[in-house]
């Protein structure tokens, strides 16, 4: 898994993605502090006990670090950013069910965008699974050398 950098000052425009998703009647906002249990658990369920506590980092922060995609107060998705390191984006995942539905690039755009009005001109996205995915969304490019990176020495899971 090698890491890839988006150019943040050179993202295209994500306007139609919003439009498509909220068409829907789908919400992207951050979580509120208080929902912390109710998202970790739902990626607990859906995705890697790792990421469980990103997001925790994700929500112990202010501004929360993360965005969180709903239809009626069903969570659809989830976006973190600054989590695993400094100008780190991810991780970020969607319900099953929902994947090729533009959810996953609508919560990518929110971080990236709010990395950018951070002050962030480079985004790094550690550990890529879907490279196709970055490079086509958001101009994302392989890192030389990248592969373990920060992620050498995991500590394994109980």
């Amino acid at each position: 898994m090698t890491d890839m950098l988006v150019r943040l000052y050179d993202l295209p425009d994500s306007s139609e993605v919003y439009r498509s998703v909220e068409a829907r009647g789908v919400i992207l906002r951050r979580p509120m502090a208080y929902e912390r249990h109710v998202l970790a658990d739902w990626v607990g369920t859906h995705f890697s006990p790792k990421w469980v506590s990103e997001v925790k980092v994700a929500l112990g922060r202010q501004p929360v670090s993360s965005y969180v995609a709903t239809l009626d107060s069903e969570i659809l998705g989830f976006s973190c950013y600054e989590t695993t390191c400094k100008g780190y984006f991810g991780p970020t995942g969607v319900k099953e069910s929902e994947r090729g539905s533009g959810l996953g690039t609508a919560l990518l755009f929110k971080a990236l965008e709010a990395m950018r009005s951070e002050g962030y001109a480079y985004a790094v996205i550690g550990g890529v699974g879907p490279k196709e995915f970055y490079e086509r969304a958001c101009g994302a490019f392989e890192i030389p050398g990248s592969n373990p990176g920060v992620y050498g020495d995991l500590l394994p899971d109980p």
